[in-house]
């Protein structure tokens, strides 16, 4: 039995949806099914929470909206009307509560992260719904069970939940497997899961793949497959290294890292559940569903060069912190982490020296977390500094810390590209390196590495 994840990029468009709608019919009966939701609703879902907090009358027209690229889509894949209004029946009272919840908050003028999550989550809601509608009126035995009734069980945490893998796994052998008969085709949206007491919870953005990994770790899965837009791990970003290669085998470590680091192909925290029950993952092409795609297990072959692939992100910003002695003064990282994270500020990775502490953060954070820090600098620290004009490089191979000489080669090649490197950190991951350029110099930073290692 597979588990497979479809993306949302794979829910786009008419065209494109129902090539995914025959692959799940070619290639689905017997597996379990975790979809996103279709490409886009998650935003306007979440815009519509702003939008609905000052001003009511753009809730109809949001709502309609998502009704319509629903029905749309349904109405052109299910070819009996009857079946059609079946499904329509069904998805509209979801819309209807969708509706209710968007007037709550406007009411109250108030989204707390509870509605919040409730809301967010209905783009996955309707996303399996349909499918499993589309599918049932082309004859195949398809169902779709909810995260509540499944038994996917979180810690709680509104809006960052981790699966409690132990009553997930209990709860969804009793629940969903008797649903996995040899024909049947079973849906369950990803991205969210329900607390102890019934609370729905989501995994963060991009939380799906993470979904299907614990659907496959509960499950026992022979292997995850994630369903993407793309053949899967590359070399480099092939918009800007055009010799860009597949990488047709990678461990959990250098997937983990690559994700973390930029590389958009999988959410980082996939690999935490299937790692622990020994299950491979693969990256398949819903456009060439037969290519090699990309293997994700414990121990990748080695390979005669170490470093597989050289990853960026330029959603990086750095916070200076300065005081005296800072690195040898009890409590003040602690301080600056707890401000941080009452504040939901996600601290990236930390770099201190005596006078200096570096704290990577996401740039949409830079100028909230200089706000919060700013009203505890007088007691702890003399200055702040915000630098947002820098881009994230990684270099990722496993053994690249046994290998001598690879962060020497790796700077060499940098700096005859011309390059000055801003901060560099090789330590925390034993299948990484990562640094930091400035921005202009991302393009033939990426561009020297890869002609170095790869």
């Amino acid at each position: 039995m597979k588990v497979i994840k479809i993306g949302g990029g794979c829910l786009r468009g008419q065209g494109v949806v129902a090539r995914i709608v025959e692959l799940i019919g070619e290639r689905g009966r017997g597996n379990v099914f975790v979809l996103s939701a279709l490409s886009g609703i998650t935003d306007q879902l979440s815009i519509g929470i702003k939008m609905a907090l000052v001003d009511e009358e753009t809730i109809p027209a949001l709502i309609d909206g998502i009704r319509q690229e629903h029905l749309v889509l349904a109405q052109t894949l299910i070819p009996e009307e009857q079946d059609f209004l079946r499904l329509a029946q069904k998805l509209e009272k979801h819309f209807i509560k969708l509706e209710r919840y968007f007037f709550g908050i406007n009411f109250t003028r108030e989204a707390t992260s509870r509605m919040r999550d409730i809301i967010i989550s209905y783009g996955e809601r309707l996303s399996v719904i349909l499918m499993a509608g589309v599918l049932q009126a082309r004859g195949e035995q398809a169902v779709y069970i909810m995260p509540r009734e499944a038994g996917i069980i979180t810690d709680g945490r509104f809006g960052d939940a981790t699966a409690n893998m132990e009553l997930t796994t209990e709860q969804m052998e009793k629940n969903v497997r008797p649903l996995m008969a040899v024909d049947t085709i079973v849906f369950i949206p990803g991205f969210f899961g329900v607390s102890q007491t019934n609370e729905v919870t989501t995994f963060g953005r991009g939380g799906s793949d993470y979904s299907a990994g614990v659907v496959a770790a509960a499950l026992k899965a022979g292997i995850l497959e994630i369903w993407k837009d793309t053949e899967g791990f590359m070399s480099a970003d092939p918009g800007v290294v055009p010799g860009a290669k597949l990488i047709s085998v990678l461990s959990y470590e250098e997937a983990s890292e690559l994700a973390y680091f930029g590389a958009s192909i999988l959410h980082p925290r996939t690999v935490e559940p299937v790692r622990k029950s020994g299950i491979n993952i693969t990256i398949k092409n819903t456009l060439n569903p037969d290519g090699p795609g990309s293997l994700i297990t414990e121990q990748a072959v080695s390979a005669e060069n170490v470093v597989k692939s050289v990853s960026h992100s330029r959603d990086i910003a750095i916070l200076k912190v300065y005081a005296s002695g800072v690195g040898l003064r009890q409590g003040i990282l602690a301080a600056i982490a707890t401000c941080l994270s009452d504040a939901g500020i996600n601290i990236k990775s930390v770099v201190t020296s005596q006078t200096c502490i570096c704290l990577l953060l996401s740039r949409k954070d830079i100028e909230q977390a200089h706000r919060v820090l700013s009203d505890i600098r007088p007691r702890l620290f003399r200055e702040l500094e915000a630098i947002n004009d820098n881009a994230l490089v990684c270099v990722a191979g496993d053994g690249l810390h046994n290998h001598q000489g690879i962060a020497a080669r790796c700077f060499t090649a940098v700096s005859e590209a011309n390059v000055n490197i801003e901060m560099i950190s090789f330590g925390p991951s034993k299948a990484a390196l990562y640094f930091l350029v400035h921005e202009d110099d991302l393009e033939k930073t990426l561009q020297a590495l890869h002609s170095h290692f790869v």
